[in-house]
């Protein structure tokens, strides 16, 4: 149980109005579907079924309270983009899927817009793209490889292109800027605001949300619950993504990788004429170790980056989420992207894991004969992924047949991660090889052998 739910993160902090946690489950109950985890995937997924078919007995099961992990935490990014690349995708089904499973999730971005309207949840959405800087030559020759490819793919201008340097610091102003990267289909929202919002809007619609509520283990036809009681149901639906590991006989399903984040106390209006992001922009740059920022609704600057290290035996640890050295060392970065913030304070610090499948492939996997369902797998991707994937496992659930339940990470599944201590070594070694790549970029300009081995190393 959460003791300070606001505490959690400058999201949370922000959260209007009183936040009461929802009733426990209390007892054994029968449902249609039973839905466990209630952030992004649950909720879509909760959402989408029940605008499907209103009949339905949905009851989510949440161990904390709605948009507790990563939904809540994360740093606001409704991304058109998939943590394997559209490449990746094609070779392992083919070009046109690739291109459709694309514009699917660049659909759920402004879906997302949509529905928080048509609800009425105050999600301060807006849809401004993202500005990956090129900041030296290194980042700037693998940005221009991967618009080529994408374009080479089918994508186009509109979608996805280079911009310079010049355009590049009219979008945000950082340090060292020789290009970028410009992603036209991404919005900006505080995601606790989205996902709280979201919770309301599935109970209006007759969903059952039972916080303070941990499952234990899943099984055809049940959710058995820690303490409280067993819920049956003839689908049980999985998104649990970082915190998977809790689940018995899943601890190697996912990797639970941290991620931490900073905010600024709002700044001035000469601060924001010398950074620039007018149109609310999110941005990062292209470093192996990845960063990612956007102007708040209220004028901060909301930055995170990872590089914390993984836990052994994938343990989540809530003393990793407030590391000090890793949020001084996001805080250097960020005041290496605009100098002005020097004397800016910090007033917000947290974090929290997101979830790593092995060959790094979200899916989205519904086994009828079972009744077992499950998505996720986004490392860190998932706002606009989640939203695609709640509204495609819906549609298998009831057995329609659309342009989205034949996309290729239907029924994809990751191979289970190595067991200890090969995970252990082989997680912090990427991360070293990433930090150390990036030094070595940074210094010469040239892309190095780390990049490679961090590759081989990883998958």
């Amino acid at each position: 149980m959460v003791q300070n739910f606001r505490q959690l993160s400058f999201w949370h902090d922000s959260l209007p109005g009183n936040i009461t946690p929802r009733a426990a489950l209390s007892g054994n109950t029968d449902a249609d579907i039973a839905i466990v985890g209630a952030g992004f995937t649950g909720l879509w997924t909760a959402w989408h079924l029940i605008c499907l078919d209103p009949s339905l007995r949905i009851k989510v099961l949440e161990k904390n309270q709605a948009g507790f992990g990563a939904s809540g935490r994360n740093g606001g990014w409704a991304l058109g983009e998939f943590p394997i690349s559209p490449m990746s995708i094609a070779a392992a089904s083919s070009t046109g899927a690739a291109l459709r499973q694309m514009r699917a999730l660049y659909q759920a971005v402004d879906d997302i817009g949509a529905v928080a309207a048509a609800e009425g949840i105050d999600c301060h959405y807006a849809k401004g793209g993202s500005i990956a800087w090129a900041r030296n030559p290194a980042q700037l020759e693998r940005q221009k490889s991967a618009v080529t490819a994408r374009h080479q793919l089918g994508l186009t201008e509109a979608e996805v292109r280079m911009v310079g340097a010049d355009e590049a610091r009219a979008l945000g102003n950082a340090t060292n800027v020789l290009g970028g990267r410009f992603l036209a289909p991404v919005a900006a929202l505080p995601p606790a605001r989205l996902v709280r919002g979201l919770a309301e809007a599935c109970e209006r619609r007759g969903v059952t949300i039972y916080e303070n509520t941990a499952a234990h283990s899943l099984h055809p036809g049940s959710v058995i619950t820690t303490n409280q009681g067993t819920v049956r149901a003839e689908v049980v639906v999985r998104a649990t993504e970082g915190y998977t590991r809790h689940l018995a006989g899943l601890r190697r399903a996912v990797v639970p990788m941290y991620s931490l984040m900073v905010a600024t106390e709002p700044l001035t209006d000469p601060q924001w004429e010398e950074i620039g992001l007018a149109t609310r922009p999110t941005f990062s740059d292209s470093r192996h170790m990845t960063i990612y920022g956007q102007r708040t609704a209220d004028g901060r600057l909301a930055f995170g980056g990872r590089g914390a290290p993984y836990r052994y035996g994938s343990q989540i640890d809530p003393a990793t989420e407030q590391s000090s050295s890793v949020h001084d060392a996001i805080t250097v970065t960020l005041r290496e992207l605009f100098p002005v913030l020097v004397d800016t304070a910090i007033t917000h610090r947290w974090g929290g894991v997101l979830g790593i499948p092995r060959d790094w492939a979200p899916s989205v996997r519904f086994d009828r004969d079972s009744g077992l369902a499950s998505a996720g797998g986004y490392v860190g991707d998932g706002v606009a992924a989640s939203k695609l994937a709640g509204q495609t496992l819906a549609e298998l659930i009831v057995g329609e047949t659309t342009e989205r339940t034949d996309l290729p990470w239907v029924g994809h599944q990751s191979r289970p991660w190595e067991p200890e201590p090969l995970r252990w070594l082989g997680m912090n070694a990427g991360i070293a090889l990433a930090n150390r790549g990036d030094r070595a970029e940074a210094r010469t300009g040239r892309v190095t052998w780390h990049t490679k081995a961090m590759n081989a190393l990883l998958g």
